[in-house]
């Protein structure tokens, strides 16, 4: 799946980050539609639908996930005719960091991970400013540089050939 491809890409990079980064169920199923984009050829069109049966996700919750994504530039909405989702770039341009900031919110990487209910950057609890150093620097870092591809050749080279989640 592409949350063990992840962890296994975050894990290779920092243990502590690995122990530590809680994703919300969002990223996982908005990872799980895009990893399903990305096993189509390029520039393919698919229903919501379509989407969400093969990545194995709620619709519903696809749906905002999606308009999201779109938001952000990592999906282009079709209407009409050929209405669908589509990849905007390439799955070797489309990054992590792009994927969660749509999917947790602009302020993940500013996130405390110690005291994350009463650390804020206007009252910083003792470890604020070398969190916000080793989130900006490593965390935020590695994310800007795996990308969709990445996780998608991880994923497949790690899960059987037969397993219909992740066979092409």
């Amino acid at each position: 799946s592409s949350r063990l491809a992840i962890l296994a890409i975050i894990s290779s990079s920092n243990t502590f980050l690995t122990d530590t980064m809680k994703l919300n169920r969002s990223s996982d199923y908005g990872l799980q539609g895009l990893m399903f984009l990305a096993k189509q050829p390029p520039s393919t069109v698919l229903l919501l639908s379509e989407i969400a049966l093969g990545a194995g996700v709620p619709q519903s919750f696809l749906a905002k996930i999606f308009l999201r994504l779109t938001q952000q530039g990592v999906l282009i909405s079709y209407r009409g005719r050929q209405r669908g989702y589509a990849l905007a770039k390439a799955v070797t341009e489309i990054n992590l960091k792009d994927v969660f900031e749509a999917t947790e919110g602009a302020d993940l990487f500013d996130r405390c991970i110690f005291w994350s209910d009463r650390c804020v950057e206007e009252n910083p609890c003792p470890l604020h400013e070398q969190w916000t150093e080793v989130s900006h620097e490593m965390l935020k870092g590695i994310m800007e540089r795996t990308t969709l591809d990445e996780l998608l050749k991880k994923a497949l080279a790690d899960v059987p050939p037969d397993c219909p989640m992740v066979s092409p």
